[in-house]
């Protein structure tokens, strides 16, 4: 069983939809029982890092998210959760990976939010959703991003150096929509699938 997490975003119709185009059936749910019993889990977010995080403790997956060993996709802000926290707000994130969420700098002319196609290159450890011998172009959103730690595998650049995939033990994150990414984007759900 595939779980779609319905704790906040405006993407998660777009998830679901970018799965059946693949042929998997994913069941959209904020129950944390059928979140506990899912063989893989996909965390998507779209909007304020503190609605999320709070959407997540009023649901009580808050617990159950951090004790999966299934694999865990988290997209966009459901990235973003897997760290510590964010300067974009006061809630703690899931703390899976160490490290805060800054906000984009608007440095020589680029806009914030950072909307667009960007190319994604191989960086840090070893992530089984990526293709380790060429970057990809996958698009993003977004007004905050995580700086380059230890679980970057993955690296965009927008002004600074951007995490784009991580990964610690079962938990993966990227901060572009695999679900509007074409190919790319759909060949990396693919892989997250047959972890």
């Amino acid at each position: 069983m595939i779980s779609v997490v319905d704790c906040c975003g405006a993407n998660i119709s777009s998830v679901v939809y970018a799965l059946r185009r693949l042929g998997v059936d994913a069941t959209l749910t904020s129950d944390k029982a059928t979140v506990a019993a899912s063989d893989h889990v996909i965390l998507p977010g779209v909007g304020a890092f503190d609605r999320c995080a709070a959407a997540l403790a009023d649901n009580g997956l808050v617990d159950t998210v951090k004790r999966l060993t299934v694999p865990l996709l988290g997209i966009c802000v459901g990235m973003q959760l897997l760290f510590d926290g964010s300067e974009e707000g006061d809630l703690p994130g899931l703390g899976l990976i160490p490290g805060t969420v800054a906000r984009v700098p608007g440095a020589d002319g680029l806009t914030v939010p950072h909307m667009g196609w960007n190319q994604v290159s191989p960086g840090g450890a070893d992530d089984p959703l990526v293709v380790a011998d060429r970057a990809e172009w996958y698009y993003f959103t977004h007004s905050y991003y995580a700086p380059p730690g230890d679980a970057a595998t993955g690296i965009t650049h927008y002004g600074v150096e951007i995490t784009a995939t991580c990964r610690r033990d079962n938990f993966h994150g990227v901060q572009f929509h695999p679900e509007r990414s074409a190919t790319a984007g759909a060949t990396l759900l693919r892989n997250f699938l047959a972890l």
